[in-house]
């Protein structure tokens, strides 16, 4: 841990059943985008959100896919600046949220195809403006709506990049339980799982803090508590609730910290397999702890914590998941592309040999 650190957040988070009832209330101007994916569509919520901001101008782009795609993000900024928002609903899981916070970026900015030119091209550009971001989530795990980072996928190249800027925070952060009551089995435990990794990343992490420490701690409780009952219990809204709470203290830990290993090994498996974040960056997690737990766990209860943790990713059989998507000769293929600087640099244990952490 750094014997000198800063911290900083200027989120405003506002958490409780009903909540987005009031969402209008924190609208200012005309028109607003509201970006979703195609699912919340089906279950009801994007006509349920439109009907509760009247009377606001709302312009819908309900086809926000998983992951989202650099090409894609360009032709979305040149698109929405025909009709520039005054600021962005974002209402889904990460890759909604990351969306909004890529166009909060791109809209107002003088580059005719930004992310082309900048993460491409290598153009040196500093973000100076932003568009306010609003956001919802109604997944309980990636924790973006209090970071400051975006992730985008470059298909073309196979290559993942990851946006950072003070003016990718959401300005307003609303936590509604009852947004995730509806969420199908697989978007409850793969985010619930992300949220799991962001924890742990962030205590085995070089940027660590007494606050990241404190608040990934408290993640793991919750976590650990309440993910396996809202897995038996969908309808539990205090277990979701509850997750909600993990996802955005682990949230607010790696906006700290930033993610490690984990994370590094993830991401060519979903750049080229297309394995879901949160499976792909907590399949590895177990065996982790078995060569960390002594060396986090400083006292017998944040030890029997990670016991329980340990044994609950166990019982999950993670690595039948990530089968569905990648046999174990194409996992072990992707070594050299698992280990970011940016990412795997932060892990304050040696990862090698890495081939121990990927194979079952």
């Amino acid at each position: 841990m750094p014997d000198t650190w800063t911290h900083y957040h200027p989120v405003r988070i506002i958490s409780g059943p009903g909540c987005i009832q009031k969402v209008a209330s924190h609208l200012k101007g005309n028109p607003w985008l509201l970006l979703t994916s195609p699912g919340f569509t089906r279950r009801g919520t994007t006509d349920r959100l439109k009907a509760l901001v009247s009377p606001h101008t709302l312009q819908v782009h309900d086809q926000v896919e998983p992951n989202p795609d650099l090409d894609h993000l360009d032709q979305l900024t040149r698109h929405y600046r025909q009709n520039m928002p005054r600021g962005i609903l974002a209402l889904g899981g990460g890759s909604v949220l990351d969306t909004a916070k890529v166009l909060s970026l791109t809209l107002p900015c003088s580059l005719d195809n930004p992310l082309h030119a900048v993460l491409r091209q290598g153009e040196e550009y500093s973000w100076n403006t932003s568009l306010e971001v609003i956001a919802l989530p109604a997944t309980a795990g990636t924790g973006a709506e209090v970071t400051p980072f975006a992730t985008v996928w470059d298909r073309l190249n196979n290559k993942k990049h990851s946006i950072s800027s003070e003016l990718a925070y959401p300005e307003l952060a609303l936590l509604d339980p009852e947004l995730t009551l509806s969420l199908p089995h697989k978007q409850t435990l793969y985010p619930g799982l992300d949220a799991v990794s962001h924890a742990l990343e962030s205590l085995w992490n070089k940027n660590a803090t007494a606050i990241s420490t404190a608040y990934a701690w408290q993640a793991l409780s919750l976590a650990l508590e309440n993910l396996p009952d809202v897995l038996d219990d969908p309808g539990n809204l205090a277990s979701r609730q509850n997750m909600q709470h993990a996802s955005l203290l682990a949230g607010l830990a790696i906006s700290r910290t930033k993610t490690a290993i984990a994370h590094s090994i993830s991401y060519p498996l979903t750049s080229y397999y297309q394995v879901p974040h949160g499976l792909a960056c907590s399949f590895t997690l177990p065996r982790l702890l078995d060569r960390h737990l002594e060396s986090l766990a400083d006292t017998p209860w944040k030890k029997e914590l990670l016991q329980d943790l340990q044994a609950f990713l166990s019982g999950l059989d993670l690595d039948s998941h990530i089968e569905k998507y990648a046999t174990q000769e194409q996992i072990l293929s992707l070594q050299d592309h698992m280990l970011s600087k940016d990412r795997a640099d932060n892990y304050i244990f040696h990862p090698t040999p890495l081939e121990q952490i990927i194979r079952p």
